[in-house]
């Protein structure tokens, strides 16, 4: 699914058949160890780097009221990032993931962001952009 902006994911999820628990990973881009000139120059640039995840959180989709505010709530914790990915995870039988629920599929999710395994998740940046990794 192509998602123009933030709003289409919320969308998504409100339209799926069970209730979700949205996850998410943010992220920082932070050069290798060593870089090369190249490296430096592509950092620079906003583009290549290390993603290094720094903050991690589930919420209910009806808890999120714009993209704003969540970068907002994350930006009261102290801790600058770059990107932020994001899952979905279904629940059952009419009834939504609870947050003791989503617990381990979020630690997946981080493991899985900082092995650089990212092309299932949703990817946005600090103004709600959908990014694209190629």
């Amino acid at each position: 699914m192509m998602l123009s902006d933030f709003n289409d994911l919320l969308s998504a999820s409100a339209q799926q058949t069970e209730p979700q628990r949205l996850l998410f990973v943010f992220v920082k881009a932070e050069l290798p160890e060593s870089p090369t000139a190249d490296q430096h120059a592509r950092h620079d640039n906003g583009e290549g780097g290390t993603l290094t995840a720094v903050l991690c959180v589930d919420k209910a989709p009806q808890d999120i009221t714009s993209f704003a505010a969540l970068a907002a709530e994350s930006a009261a914790t102290g801790q600058a990032w770059d990107l932020v990915f994001v899952a979905a995870l279904d629940g059952r039988a009419g009834i939504a993931p609870s947050s003791d629920e989503a617990a381990q599929p979020l630690r997946l999710m981080v493991n899985a962001v900082n092995d650089g395994q990212i092309s299932r998740f949703a990817a946005f940046d600090r103004d709600g952009t959908p990014v694209q990794f190629y």
